[in-house]
């Protein structure tokens, strides 16, 4: 087969003149971090990994790399070369286009168009990075590239830094400060753009679409795996390519284990079902948890518990605006949780402080309140520096109540979690889940028309 009989490679799903605006950014952003003294970037896609023998896992690109560029095949690199005044000129290194390899694995784009695809000052074959990059390091100061997350990526930099530094007899010099990649895109990736912002909401209705079906089809005699099902179906039919994170559907005693996958225990009547799933598109996580009784009625404990979590949630959203610690959000919904749990008699009687300052209250709520989402479900980024318009986070407060002798049996494996993604805006935040339904009457409403 020719290659001019092979179809044409398309455009991914996201706009190239985007991601150029980002690489703009960020090469603005290091020529301030240099000291205005030339730079070297380098950025790694990633390779296909293994599953089985010749069975690859399906091939999902570095978050850094795609932010950067769009670029969605494997052993892809970017190289910027950053002028003091912050100019660039971005060169991507990719596979050659193999008409034989193509007809089994797909077509790839090709040094020959990739440029112009993907808004690139050059392009040219991965085969010649080698011989290039050191020459590209010559009479560059600094070098930005991955530190400590990517060995194979590190070590083949490194090799072309130490060719380069075998050159300085004839009068060059190679780069002599190393900057982690991750330190200077952490800033730009988080505060999301109007494209990511707008592919994060569509992510979020698709994932909201699942968890409406899954609680439509939650009964008695069913297995977790069986509602998963129904999230993954969901999922790819709404054209999200993978889901974000392994699901966590959880029934009954599993409901209070924070992380438990969909298993084979059978669903029975009274049980709570807790599902945190979310889907991923175009890279982009959507992350979403909901709660609920699997016969479609709370009972009067499991209503209580519910309503405290609710309340929390709330109280974390009104501490998510501009300006706010991080924290604010954890620290609203742990005295909403633990004052609950002093009401409901869960804990020894005290006051709200001396059960806050005690640590008391982590008997049944021990994890944080959100963390930041994008393009990793638990997404880069500086957890001490204040909310800013346009980032995006979770807000996640849960109640978990395991069998013990000094607590009520009603109370027994209830395990509840809230959880809804939101957009720090200029006056407060806005939601992005809130496809599915999280009130008590109307979580029932839903479950009662689909019986």
């Amino acid at each position: 087969m020719s290659d001019r009989n092979l179809p044409l490679p398309v455009a991914g799903p996201v706009h190239g003149l985007a991601h150029r605006a980002r690489r703009d950014r960020l090469a603005q952003s290091i020529a301030q971090l240099a000291n205005h003294e030339a730079a070297l970037v380098v950025a790694y896609a990633g390779q296909e990994i293994l599953r089985n023998r010749d069975n690859p896992f399906a091939f999902r690109s570095d978050s850094n790399f795609f932010f950067l560029t769009g670029f969605p095949e494997p052993d892809a690199w970017l190289v910027m070369l950053v002028a003091a005044d912050g100019s660039h000129i971005d060169h991507l290194y990719c596979r050659s286009r193999d008409p034989a390899k193509e007809i089994w694995d797909g077509i790839r784009v090709g040094p020959e168009r990739a440029a112009e695809q993907f808004y690139m000052d050059q392009a040219h074959s991965l085969q010649s990075l080698e011989t290039d990059l050191p020459g590209l390091m010559k009479d560059r100061t600094w070098l930005v590239a991955p530190l400590g997350r990517m060995t194979a990526a590190e070590q083949r930099i490194a090799q072309c830094l130490n060719l380069a530094r075998s050159q300085a007899r004839a009068g060059t010099q190679a780069p002599g400060q190393w900057l982690d990649l991750d330190q200077v895109v952490g800033p730009l990736r988080q505060i999301k753009d109007a494209h990511e912002l707008a592919t994060m909401q569509q992510a979020a209705n698709i994932a909201a679409t699942g968890h409406v079906q899954a609680m439509k089809a939650t009964a008695a005699g069913r297995a977790e795996y069986e509602i998963e099902a129904v999230l993954l179906a969901e999922f790819r039919r709404h054209g999200a390519q993978s889901v974000a994170y392994g699901s966590i559907v959880a029934s009954g005693p599993h409901s209070c284990i924070l992380h438990h996958r969909a298993g084979d225990r059978v669903l029975q009547n009274g049980d709570m079902l807790l599902i945190d799933a979310g889907c991923e598109l175009d890279n982009y996580a959507s992350d979403i948890t909901r709660s609920f009784p699997v016969n479609g009625r709370f009972t009067q404990a499991q209503r209580d518990v519910y309503q405290v979590v609710l309340a929390a949630q709330q109280a974390s959203i009104e501490a998510t605006r501009p300006g706010a610690a991080f924290a604010a959000p954890h620290q609203a919904a742990v005295r909403v949780l633990t004052q609950g749990m002093l009401d409901l008699k869960l804990l020894p009687a005290q006051t709200l402080e001396a059960a806050i300052e005690s640590g008391a209250y982590q008997q049944f709520y021990m994890h944080r309140t959100g963390h930041w989402l994008g393009l990793d479900v638990h997404d880069i980024g500086d957890y001490r520096q204040p909310l800013t318009p346009g980032q995006v986070l979770t807000i996640e407060p849960g109640f978990y109540i395991r069998p013990s002798d000094e607590i009520a049996q009603d109370f027994w494996n209830i395990g509840i979690r809230i959880e809804d993604d939101a957009v720090v805006t200029d006056e407060g935040c806005s939601l992005l889940t809130r496809g599915v339904p999280v009130d008590i009457e109307s979580i029932e409403d839903l479950m009662r028309a689909a019986q």
